[in-house]
Parts: structure tokens; C-alpha cells; sequence
């Protein structure tokens, strides 16, 4: 199920009404589900491979307390957290600026008509920043972790099974 960005996201608490939580792709929704978001993005940090490692480490220290009281959004979100660090880090690996795509103001509301815009507007990679690389590959090893993880895989089909979503 596609994530639902319909949703009053100031007004829900996912951990009270995990029917309403949908697992999206990749780190949709990451910025927007609470209380999760508060819980976790405080600790999320990337600028060097020393805060990546020490952020890293506190996100998933947070995904395993989740998956320990059982709260499957909140390793999810831990997960998408861990996973944000490391495309964010890539980013700004391979743009200096940390913009991948040239500013373009006629995009249409579209997501579908927007994706196949954009990559006209795609911006070159510039000389790798091998800080930037390697916080990356710090946040790449524990969100494989945490995906990786036999209970983390076991509450992600009960959510689906329970909520099919």
C-alpha cells in the first residue's frame, strides 16, 4: 500500500492508532508520523563520519527498543531514519550542495508527471566528499541491520497481515 500523505499528520498518534500507519516505500513519511518523528529525529545527524557513527548508533539503539516493546512504527520509522541518513549522506557525497536536482518552477502537482520532469533537471555528481561517503556507509550498515533484523521482519508482516498496510 502506497503511503497516505492525505492524513492529518498533526493530528494523529500512530503509536494510539496504528491502523492508520501505512509503510510507504522506502522513507516516505519519515518527517511526518508521530510521535515517532520527535522520538527520533533529535539524535539523527550526518555532518561527519564521527556524528554519523554516533547518530547511527542512537537510531538504532532506538529500533531495537521499538522492536522490543513490540511498536512496529517505530522501528519502521527508526529503519527510515537510518535509511534518510544514509541517502542523505550520498547526497551530499556526490553534490556539494546537497541539491540533487536543478531548481525547476514549472513542475506539475503530479508525482508521476513530476518524477519524469525532474530528470531533465538532474544535476551532475560532483568529485565525491569521502566525509560525506563515509558517514554514509556508516548509516548503510545499520539500517541493513535493522532490515535485516528477524523480529523487525516478523512485525512488518503482522502489520500487513493485521492492517494490510
Amino acid at each position: 500500500m502506497p503511503f497516505d500523505y492525505t492524513l492529518d499528520f498533526k493530528k494523529i498518534n500512530f503509536r494510539a492508532s496504528p491502523e492508520l500507519y501505512r509503510i510507504g516505500k522506502g522513507e516516505q513519511g519519515v518527517l511526518l508520523v508521530e510521535p515517532y518523528k520527535s522520538e527520533i529525529l533529535p539524535y539523527w545527524r550526518f555532518k561527519t563520519p564521527e556524528i554519523a557513527q554516533k547518530s547511527a548508533d542512537e537510531v538504532y539503539r532506538l529500533f531495537l527498543d521499538y522492536l522490543a516493546q513490540c511498536d512496529f512504527i517505530g522501528a519502521d520509522m527508526a529503519r527510515k531514519f537510518l535509511q534518510m541518513g544514509y541517502t542523505r549522506a550520498r547526497r551530499y557525497a556526490n553534490h556539494k550542495s546537497g541539491r540533487k536536482y536543478a531548481q525547476n518552477p514549472q513542475l506539475e502537482e503530479s508525482r508521476a508527471a513530476e518524477k519524469e520532469a525532474r530528470k531533465k533537471y538532474l544535476l551532475p555528481n560532483t568529485a565525491e566528499d569521502p566525509v560525506k561517503a563515509a558517514a554514509a556507509a556508516i548509516f548503510k550498515e545499520k539500517w541493513t541491520e535493522a532490515k535485516n533484523n528477524i523480529l523487525y521482519k516478523q512485525l512488518f508482516q503482522e502489520h500487513l497481515a493485521k492492517f494490510g498496510k
